[in-house]
């Protein structure tokens, strides 16, 4: 009779085993291993807490076996968990130095106080691996889109259902005016998953670029198939977004696909935004190009780029101001977004204000630093001259070819205009030692009087100061803010033109001249560099590859 007990609780405790790992979908093996470190801490409060006790469950026959474990060892210093070489070599003729004796206990009777402890252990023990399943299955998804139905909305987070986990979508990663209510159902994107103490935490978003991207990935069978690729993605969320797209196959017009038969695609994704307007862009290797079409539905009629400063200044007819820049700045800051580049619009007669005011400064720079009259100075200006330096510099012949100039005159006027500079440099260099910006300085190749004393004011006064410089501390960076205007942040040789390129080449001759890297290492790797070269010609003749996608 008492046997009978005996294998009816045996098979009890694996069928409990059973339904535990099947509710919480984590494995039987674990809710035994659970089971045993909850028996093992009920035997040793039976026992005595010093002694190193071992708890077995037999996964097939439910049988459960104790022991109490002892170390062999030379000489005996706790009875409870040690035992003498000579006493194991008595129960085990076999045994070693460092080797385990089990030593078998009978069964426990577990009390009311101890079942407890037990359950405590297997559901805190249950829990953990449950936890640990969620995480090792929702870490790779990072990236999807999910559907799941809202359990509840605290304070503006909701709470979603995902079937096997709970996620949480916090009320900045919502749409605006977007309300859920118990029991809606929801798809979001899985932007995060991270380990915390009360569990793994799923974050979904709605507001996110590559929500967007998903979406249409779903909904356009030539983005999922990768014939069209989504480039990049700007949003202002439940407003507007642009994004930017490109196909693979030229027979396949890449806005036709995304947009869809009388809109169907597009208006799919647009619902599910809450109507959230979509414009979508073809995108072009030609940065220019590419700016222009972002600024769809606006007109352009010219622009320039800074590529140095990934700044651009677009010219927009008069009329067309308002529609460039859009409602509280949304289309240009919206196309900044789009396509990583700073965008300055200006109408055509802000331009041609602007136009008039540089050649006014001209002027007066010509005739202040040649003592010539304003006639004089315009038309230097007018023939394309920006500097002093060009016209002491420039072929005399250059400056004699202008209309009721000669050679005499031409003569003069590069006299005048390289005494001037000399004048300039005598100044700087007066700077300079005031500043006390050391002499070595000059001998990096590059190099200018005007760059010394720049660099004196922004306390880089010796050759080390110099190569312990980044590229960014002496051109100045562009700060990109999400969903803001990008803030340029200038370098010590802004105001120089000096380009990204010949400031980093002064910063390793700096850096070779202090003896910090060998002249080899300086140099660029030019494998490298034809690799790359050979990558964009080969990227412009299948249609240009750039940027990330889901920018």
């Amino acid at each position: 009779m008492t046997e009978t007990a005996v294998s009816a609780n045996r098979l009890e405790l694996l069928q409990i085993a059973d339904a535990v790992a099947r509710e919480k979908s984590i494995d039987k093996e674990v809710v035994l291993q659970a089971m045993e470190d909850a028996i093992q801490r009920a035997a040793r409060s039976r026992y005595g807490s010093e002694n190193e006790i071992r708890a077995e469950i037999d996964p097939k026959t439910g049988e459960m076996r104790l022991a109490r474990l002892l170390e062999v060892v030379e000489e005996v210093e706790n009875e409870h968990t040690q035992i003498s070489l000579a006493d194991a070599r008595h129960r085990n003729p076999a045994a070693r130095m460092g080797d385990f004796i089990s030593e078998e206990l009978p069964p426990i009777d577990f009390g009311r106080i101890a079942a407890q402890n037990a359950k405590q252990v297997i559901v805190q023990k249950v829990r953990e691996a449950e936890r640990e399943r969620q995480f090792e299955e929702y870490k790779d998804r990072i990236g999807d889109v999910i559907h799941g139905v809202v359990k509840r909305v605290e304070y503006g987070n909701v709470i979603a259902d995902l079937g096997r986990a709970e996620a949480i979508m916090r009320r900045d990663e919502a749409l605006p005016r977007e309300t859920f209510r118990n029991g809606d159902r929801i798809r979001a994107f899985i932007f995060d998953v991270r380990r915390e103490q009360r569990g793994p935490q799923i974050f979904l978003s709605r507001t996110r670029p590559e929500f967007m991207a998903r979406l249409f990935a779903q909904e356009v069978p030539e983005v999922y198939d990768n014939i069209v690729e989504i480039v990049s993605v700007a949003r202002d969320p439940g407003s507007r977004a642009k994004i930017a797209v490109r196909s693979k196959d030229s027979s396949i017009d890449p806005v036709g696909a995304c947009v869809g038969m009388r809109g169907s695609r597009v208006q799919a994704v647009v619902n599910e935004l809450q109507g959230e307007k979509i414009d979508i862009i073809p995108w072009s290797p030609d940065a220019a190009t590419f700016i222009v079409n972002a600024l769809a539905p606006a007109e352009v009629a010219k622009v320039v780029l800074d590529e140095d400063a990934e700044r651009i200044e677009v010219v927009v007819p008069d009329d067309q101001l308002s529609l460039a820049i859009g409602r509280r700045g949304q289309n240009v800051r919206l196309a900044s977004q789009l396509t990583g580049w700073d965008i300055d619009i200006l109408t055509e007669a802000e331009e041609s204000e602007r136009r008039q005011k540089e050649f006014a400064e001209r002027t007066q720079t010509f005739m202040d630093a040649l003592d010539v009259d304003e006639m004089l100075a315009q038309l230097l200006a007018s023939e394309g001259f920006d500097s002093v330096e060009e016209v002491a510099y420039v072929a005399l012949e250059d400056i004699a070819e202008i209309e009721g100039f000669d050679e005499g005159m031409a003569q003069e006027l590069q006299m005048r205009a390289r005494e001037h500079l000399e004048k300039v440099a005598a100044e700087q260099e007066a700077r300079r030692k005031e500043l006390g910006v050391e002499d070595e300085l000059a001998e990096i190749e590059g190099i200018t009087p005007a760059m010394m004393v720049a660099l004196g004011e922004d306390d880089v006064k010796t050759v080390e100061d110099l190569a312990g410089c980044a590229t960014d501390e002496l051109v100045g960076w562009v700060e990109r803010r999400k969903g803001e205007d990008n803030v340029r942040h200038p370098g010590a040789l802004s105001a120089l033109d000096v380009s990204a390129a010949e400031a980093e080449a002064m910063i390793m001759a700096a850096r070779v001249k202090v003896g910090w890297i060998t002249p080899e290492e300086a140099e660029p790797d030019a494998e490298l560099a034809d690799e790359e070269v050979g990558e964009s010609e080969s990227e412009e003749g299948d249609s240009g590859e750039a940027g990330n996608p889901d920018q």
